[in-house]
């Protein structure tokens, strides 16, 4: 397999700016933040809340959000920061990549909750508005994991397979050079931009959502692709449940629950009803 009929890696991953270091991961991931804020800034004052009041509700999200998004990530990978001789220190070193999503979901809906109880926003109508904003994020998200080299697949003979360096850490054993590789990171991209766009401008334009189903939505979407992603993905994995790896399972799960909210949201409140504008007004739920 020849590397130059593949989609190549970036040749860097950061740039020197003076003193500081920028890295393109965690500069996507900023860009990733801002556009999830805008975006659900705009859908929570369609639904009577206050503009601004979802800065007071990132400010616990996101912070909470990464360290569950860390956490989750070395908890599950303990031999790349705990075998003899590592420096502990690399646990904190988001910037070199390692969080994990489904930590910063779990983690991120506590915030969330906080947020909202002290901002006096329902819960559920800050989720829905969050929801295509999340998938935006997520996808720039996935663009830093290109920049950093990972989150790819088994070998490929695809015309778009992505060309990883030999002498990058995370290169599989074993592998000759110049190998492709299915690159999920452009795969999870186009899924999670569709679902955005398919919630924004079909979904909620044809149907009436009902409270919690658009993200109920978000979990059904992400869960089920991020079920394939993983059972494709050739890096090696430390814990497996049911015969699966333990990310799949937990895909599996958010689908789940995403498939529960649609339905138990509909079936509870079979009238879509207006949003309230805070938890003050309409008791936090």
């Amino acid at each position: 397999m020849l590397a130059a009929a593949g989609i190549p890696s970036p040749p860097i991953s950061f740039v020197q700016v003076g003193p500081l270091t920028v890295h393109f991961y965690a500069l996507c991931l900023l860009v990733g933040m801002i556009i999830a804020v805008a975006v659900t800034n705009r859908r929570l004052v369609r639904r009577g809340v206050e503009s601004g009041k979802v800065i007071d509700i990132a400010l616990w999200t996101i912070p909470i959000g990464l360290v569950g998004g860390r956490l989750y990530h070395v908890v599950t990978h303990p031999t790349d920061y705990f075998a003899a001789g590592d420096n502990l220190w690399n646990i904190f070193a988001i910037w070199e990549g390692g969080l994990a999503i489904f930590g910063s979901i779990l983690f991120g809906t506590i915030g969330t909750y906080i947020g909202c109880r002290r901002a006096g926003v329902r819960f559920l109508t800050f989720a829905d508005a969050l929801a295509p904003g999340l998938l935006l994020a997520q996808a720039f998200g996935r663009l830093g994991n290109y920049f950093n080299q990972e989150l790819y697949g088994s070998p490929t003979t695809l015309p778009w397979g992505l060309q990883i360096s030999s002498s990058s850490p995370a290169y599989p054993p074993n592998t000759p050079p110049g190998t492709l590789f299915q690159p999920l990171f452009l795969y999870e991209m186009i899924w999670n931009i569709g679902g955005a766009l398919l919630l924004i401008f079909l979904l909620e334009r044809r149907f009436a959502f009902h409270r919690g189903q658009a993200i109920g939505f978000y979990f059904l979407w992400y869960g089920a692709a991020r079920a394939v992603l993983e059972s494709m993905r050739d890096d090696p994995t430390e814990f497996y449940f049911a015969g699966l790896k333990i990310n799949e399972d937990v895909a599996i799960l958010a689908a789940v629950v995403g498939l529960v909210l649609i339905l138990v949201c509909r079936r509870r409140q079979p009238v879509a009803l207006p949003e309230p504008v805070t938890a003050a007004r309409a008791g936090v739920s």
